[in-house]
């Protein structure tokens, strides 16, 4: 199901100017708990926020796929697509040295983007852990002025995205995927 980030009342972090004809959009630099859950809360439960690949083991971001029912990828195919990603994050398990939640988005980096791979470790679930990886990636791309942010969710995960303001496409879009196997069916 695809569905669109709705922004229905400017965010507190937000600051509108008007200039001529134009409005500008600026992010406040400050901002007293904007997140679920605090980079130091996450921090003293054990966890470091990283927002890039550098660090990341991508055969242990593969086990994280694995676990939470995605195909098991080719490590180099991953790093492809991490490479060409615009924005990710990941927080990583201090005892382990594991990531055990990720998202990452991809797009034109001005209009629009489309979040991908939203995963938390079944054992490390229900924490808040998908919940703060989101937040901020959202944070990320607004800030860049991005507001057509989409997803691809399985319908069972759809009140996760909800909260956080996702919504089915209000204007009635609907999604599409290319299949190879509709392209050979005989009519």
């Amino acid at each position: 199901m695809l569905l669109r980030g709705i922004i229905s009342t400017p965010l507190p972090s937000l600051h509108l100017k008007k200039t001529n004809r134009n409005v500008c959009v600026s992010a406040q630099t400050t901002s007293i708990n904007k997140f679920s859950i605090s980079d130091q809360e996450l921090e003293s439960r054990g966890f470091i926020l990283r927002r890039t690949i550098s660090d990341l083991n991508l055969d242990h971001l593969n086990s994280v796929f694995v676990a939470v029912g995605f195909p098991r990828r080719d490590p180099e195919k991953i790093r492809l697509a991490l490479e060409h990603t615009s924005s990710l994050l990941w927080i990583e398990y201090k005892k382990t040295q594991k990531p055990v939640a990720f998202a990452r988005a991809t797009g034109d980096d001005v209009f629009n983007a489309i979040v991908w791979d939203v995963v938390v470790d079944p054992s490390f679930q229900g924490i808040g852990l998908g919940k703060a990886v989101m937040e901020r990636l959202i944070e990320e791309l607004l800030a860049k002025g991005i507001y057509n942010i989409a997803l691809y969710s399985e319908p069972r995960v759809l009140g996760f995205y909800r909260p956080l303001g996702f919504v089915a496409d209000p204007d009635g879009i609907r999604g599409m995927v290319y299949s190879r196997k509709n392209i050979y069916k005989k009519s």
